[in-house]
């Protein structure tokens, strides 16, 4: 990680860590950058989603963009995923989607995509911050006609629409489905997919008014859904989070089905229908012990990554992996699509369902979670309360105490100044013992801000 971008851009609360300027900076140094790379005038899709903050920072990098001789491409409101798609199929030199994803709506961030739609290489990352610093000179204004233009580009977005609604192997005619649009960029295009296919769509959380994007809602407050579901006795719901690019699903009975029994339903059906290339399954290092017995039993391997969908992404595009994704709902399928994309993970969950007739509740029945457990503690300097010897022996303890029946993960978080502790043991009261053993330790050590 950089000083500014971290796992998934560049983000912080608006104009206190992420500023106009920076925004500026970021537009006027990939104008030029691109435009020196690939010897013509740059092209640059931009996104957004529907945080108050998200027109300042659009007109702010569009400002830079233009004042460095690029041309900016406006999709509006929209997906994380659906500017992928547009850069990668509409030759577009990069993307960028103004989203700080599901953070409250105070914070924004600038996740910048390369000309395939994947998240930006780091080497590129590094020279934006050095600008941003004023370690680099200084770039030239483009002038007279050399100056860029802004357009309307929402005829992108509706392409994407489009898209989604070609994959879908049946209609959705008789299913009554649920999504709850976290107030964020899935309201401008989920319902129109499922209504075009057929369902009978039901939609709460689809009235962003600037600051209630994921406010007790979305896929990090999936209770609302399971709720939604029960009492309007639904065949399933699905939950996106601001910038859709993560799905987390709720069965007929109300069960939240998490990343990872998405990624063992679909798993599980790509291998029965010879899709599943290399018979592999990416996952992060949170994925529950649960999904990869049930995985053994199914005879399918995986390979586990660092936490991150761009992590799991470079895995599958190394090893050509067909499946992977993160328990937090970033599915990616990469035949597909280059990032997570919650909107087509709900399309092909749907698409399990109605080739084998099968409930979503009787599609997850083989997996057995094990109880986990994460709390998250801020604290001064992540390296030094991970590396902190009596934190690192007191974790060693609990991975002893746990043996072959869980495990306990330490990490440090890759957007905030948080320390992550995560187990997974047989009990929710061992759980909870042996986090709060280790935090205990963190905060005992002067560690917590």
């Amino acid at each position: 990680m950089g000083k500014y971008f971290g796992t998934d851009g560049f983000r912080g609360e608006a104009n206190k860590v992420l500023t106009v300027e920076h925004a500026y900076k970021v537009g006027r140094f990939l104008g030029w950058y691109y435009s020196q790379e690939n010897g013509r005038k740059c092209r640059v899709v931009i996104g957004k989603d529907t945080r108050r903050s998200s027109y300042m920072f659009e007109y702010s990098l569009v400002a830079g963009l233009t004042a460095s001789g690029a041309d900016a491409y406006l999709l509006h409101v929209t997906t994380t995923p659906s500017v992928s798609y547009v850069v990668r199929t509409e030759d577009f030199d990069c993307g960028i989607m103004i989203s700080a994803s599901h953070n409250p709506f105070y914070d924004n961030g600038i996740k910048v995509l390369n000309g395939r739609g994947e998240k930006l290489e780091e080497e590129v990352s590094d020279k934006i911050e050095a600008y941003i610093d004023g370690e680099t000179g200084e770039i030239p204004f483009a002038v007279r006609e050399e100056i860029g233009r802004a357009e309307d580009y929402s005829q992108g977005r509706n392409r994407y629409v489009g898209y989604l609604i070609s994959l879908a192997t049946r209609s959705y005619k008789g299913m009554k489905v649920g999504l709850d649009c976290s107030n964020g960029s899935a309201f401008s295009i989920a319902k129109n997919v499922f209504d075009a296919l057929g369902a009978k769509t039901y939609v709460i959380n689809n009235e962003p008014d600037g600051t209630n994007i994921n406010l007790n809602c979305g896929s990090t407050h999936i209770e609302v859904l399971q709720e939604y579901v029960v009492e309007n006795q639904l065949d399933v719901g699905f939950a996106y989070d601001g910038d859709a690019d993560r799905c987390i699903a709720v069965d007929e009975n109300g069960r939240v089905v998490d990343g990872d029994l998405i990624l063992y339903i679909c798993g599980l059906y790509m291998k029965e229908r010879g899709m599943l290339d290399t018979n592999t399954v990416v996952t992060t290092v949170m994925s529950n012990i649960g999904l990869y017995k049930a995985l053994d039993i199914a005879g399918i391997r995986y390979e586990k990554t660092n936490v991150g969908d761009r992590f799991v992404y470079e895995n599958m595009v190394s090893n050509g992996h067909r499946l992977g994704g993160e328990q937090s709902g970033h599915i990616i399928f990469s035949k597909y699509a280059s990032t997570g994309d919650g909107i087509l993970t709900s399309l092909k969950l749907m698409e399990v369902m109605l080739e084998k007739k099968e409930k979503l509740g009787k599609l997850t029945s083989p997996v057995d979670i094990y109880p986990q457990l994460l709390k998250n503690i801020r604290v001064k300097s992540k390296p030094e309360a991970r590396e902190d010897a009596d934190v690192k022996k007191a974790v060693e303890k609990v991975a002893d105490a746990l043996g072959n029946d869980g495990r306990i993960l330490v990490r440090e978080s890759g957007t905030e100044p948080l320390i992550r502790v995560m187990v997974e043991a047989k009990t929710d009261e061992l759980c909870e013992k042996y986090v709060s053993d280790v935090l205990e330790v963190i905060k005992a050590k002067g560690h917590e801000a």
